[in-house]
This record gives structure tokens, sequence and C-alpha cells, in this order.
């Protein structure tokens, strides 16, 4: 499990899905902000949670594509398929090479983007808690939506069409314990809600993902 948890991160960096692709696009977004609403410091501080989130969001659906495209593409998902490891752990170490490509760093980098966009100083905890909490349940949605259409033309993004609905309640509650732990009000509801979505995720879809996955492989 380690051996293939290592190639995927050096898959990942090499084939330009790694964490500089969705740190740039995090940036993009945070920076276009101010010039499309304004530069009214307390207009910002008020949205910077959802956009910081929605940005996270956006950049994690960059390189859903390349979870299991190159191993579908080289043939070694075949292979993978026939290994000793079963494949709920297979997609589970996809997810988690995604994650720490593209969702830690987006959790690291977040407070400091936050910088850009006025939020308040009590939010900066609780973005970054909140996206520690619910990055991963995105990576492991997104594998998938992945295995869903490994294989197909154009599937990315169809994978998107499917992806994006299921991400609209970790955004939400996510979005929800930043913008709460902002302005000094209680977040426990969400971050237990954000919580829950997560667990109840990685519990979950694995089973399915492996499932998908061995039914396009037949």
């Amino acid at each position: 499990m380690i051996a293939l948890l290592k190639r995927d991160l050096a898959l990942a960096i090499r084939a330009g899905g790694g964490f500089g692709l969705g740190l740039a696009f995090f940036l993009i977004v945070v920076t276009l902000v101010p010039f499309g609403v304004g530069p009214q410091s307390e207009l910002l501080a008020r949205i910077a949670p959802g956009i910081l989130w929605l940005g996270a969001l956006l950049a994690c659906l960059l390189s859903l594509d390349r979870i299991l495209a190159l191993d579908w593409e080289d043939g070694s998902l075949d292979l993978l398929a026939t290994a000793p490891l079963p494949m709920e752990g297979i997609v589970s170490i996809k997810a988690l090479a995604h994650w720490l490509t593209t969702g830690l760093p987006l959790v690291l980098a977040a407070p400091v983007f936050g910088v850009l966009l006025n939020l308040a100083g009590p939010g900066f905890f609780w973005l970054t808690l909140s996206l520690a909490i619910g990055t991963p349940a995105l990576s492991v949605i997104g594998t998938f939506g992945a295995a869903l259409t490994v294989g197909l033309k154009r599937g990315g993004l169809l994978m998107s069409l499917l992806v994006l609905p299921l991400y609209v309640p970790t955004l939400i509650f996510g979005a929800e314990v930043a913008r709460r732990g902002a302005e000094g009000m209680a977040v426990e509801t969400p971050l237990m809600m954000l919580a829950g979505i997560t667990l109840a995720v990685i519990a979950l879809l694995p089973f399915a993902s492996a499932a998908v996955l061995r039914v396009n492989l037949r």
C-alpha cells in the first residue's frame, strides 16, 4: 500500500495534477474576486469564507480526471485489479494521494489567501479546520466520480457534472463553519455535520468506487 501511495504521489506531480496547479487556480480565484465585487474591505470580509471554500472546491475539481485516467491509459489499472490488495484499498490509496497533492496544500495555503480577502482574525483557524475536515470528502467523492467515468471520451466534463452536486453539502457546511467562526458565532452544529459527511463518505464511497471499477474493467 505504501509503494502504491508513493507511485501515485509521483505520478500526480509529474503529470501536472499536483499541488502547483491547484494552488495557482486557488490564487487566481482569490485575486480576481476583489476586481469583480469591488475593493470594499467589509464586503470582502463578509464573503471571504464562502469564496475561499468555493475556490478550494474548484481547485480540487481540476485534477480529479487524473486520479484513474493515467492507470487506465497505460493498462496498470488492470494489473492493480488482479493484485492481492482489495480494490477498495486501491481506490482509498488513490483518494489519499489526491488529497495529499491537492487538498492538503490548499488547506495550508488558505489562511495566506484569506489575508487577500480581509478575512476576520478569528476566521483563520475555523477556515483551516473546516478545510482540513472537509477536503478529504472532496477527494473521496472525486475518486468515485473518476471511477464512474474512467475510460470515457471527454469523461472529465461528465465527471464534473456528476461530482459537483455531491460536493454541495460539504461546501455548505464547510463555508458555514468558516463564516460562523469569523463572526464569533457557535460552530458546533455545522462542524459536526461537516465531520459526519466526511466520515460517511470515507466509510461508504470506497466500496461504491470499487464496485464501479469492477464493472468498467469487465
